[in-house]
């Protein structure tokens, strides 16, 4: 199996209210990588598009070292789906949409599937329309996961979940990655459950991806900075500077440690520098709000 599971070059998708891309991505092997940004910021559009519904503008997309529009249908048997759009009402019952799904895929496991109903306190014979949303993405994640793909699929599979709910989900995904072939992507704009659950990043904003990479290193990478300015001055924004707040003269600046942030910050007068460790969210807001400057 190849070290990439999804490999992402030059994407572009472009619709009438929104472009996407240029977008580059790497999704290795038995990672669980999180695609994070803002509603609107492109997730869905990047997931559908590997998932061959629509066409991109440019740009290749690789599942498994395959093309994803040529080798569609092989792909997809590989590949568990989760969406945000979960009406199953037209199968009456858990066991009915489930029995729809398993005709898809010949190596689905039936043991497999009743052990994850159990788990998730789903019955066969539950009427879907009883389901609470939460529950409905827990049915959604058993059939996806009942043929054991090689790559998951996860489109905001957090929304509407108690913390309960959560956890069981969290457990049931990596249970699914232990032998370290099968792969995740999930995206979402829960910041602090992707940073506790993901040991790969992507952070996309209006159609780019401003970053990518592990989860730690990313993270590692970037500091808080608060520092004392010449008065009336500035911190310029430039690659490797992320101002963020200022009272007065004194300042909090997101700093990238690989591109001398700091030392930018002493060139430009400013003194007093102390740094601190930053959260999955304070990265993201500091680089979010850099881009709508």
């Amino acid at each position: 199996m190849p070290d990439t599971t999804l490999k992402i070059r030059g994407l572009k998708k472009h619709f009438a209210q929104f472009d996407l891309g240029p977008v580059d991505m790497n999704v290795p092997t038995g990672a669980i990588y999180g695609l994070i940004g803002a509603n609107g910021a492109g997730k869905t559009t990047t997931i559908d598009l590997i998932m061959g519904m629509g066409n991109h503008d440019a740009g290749t997309i690789e599942v498994f070292g395959l093309d994803n529009r040529k080798e569609e249908v092989s792909i997809k048997k590989r590949v568990g789906y989760v969406s945000p759009d979960l009406d199953f009402k037209a199968w009456k019952t858990v066991g009915n949409l489930l029995n729809f799904v398993r005709g898809f895929y010949e190596d689905w496991d039936d043991a497999y599937c009743v052990s994850l109903l159990g788990r998730l306190h789903l019955g066969w014979g539950e009427k879907i329309a009883t389901l609470s949303f939460g529950a409905r993405t827990k049915l959604s994640l058993v059939a996806a996961l009942s043929h054991r793909p090689a790559l998951l699929l996860l489109d905001e599979p957090l929304t509407g979940l108690d913390a309960v709910s959560k956890s069981e989900v969290f457990a049931e995904l990596l249970d699914a990655v232990q032998d370290e072939q099968r792969t995740v992507l999930i995206s979402s704009h829960n910041l602090d459950d992707i940073e506790r659950f993901t040991d790969h990043l992507g952070i996309i904003d209006k159609g780019i991806m401003l970053l990518e990479g592990p989860t730690a290193t990313l993270i590692e990478r970037f500091r808080m900075v608060h520092c004392n300015g010449p008065m009336g001055v500035t911190p310029r924004k430039t690659d490797g500077l992320y101002p963020q707040r200022a009272d007065g003269n004194r300042w909090r600046v997101l700093v990238d440690q690989t591109r001398n942030g700091m030392d930018k910050l002493k060139d430009g007068g400013f003194t007093e520098l102390s740094d601190a460790p930053v959260t999955l969210e304070e990265l993201f807001v500091g680089l979010v709000k850099e881009t709508k400057v």
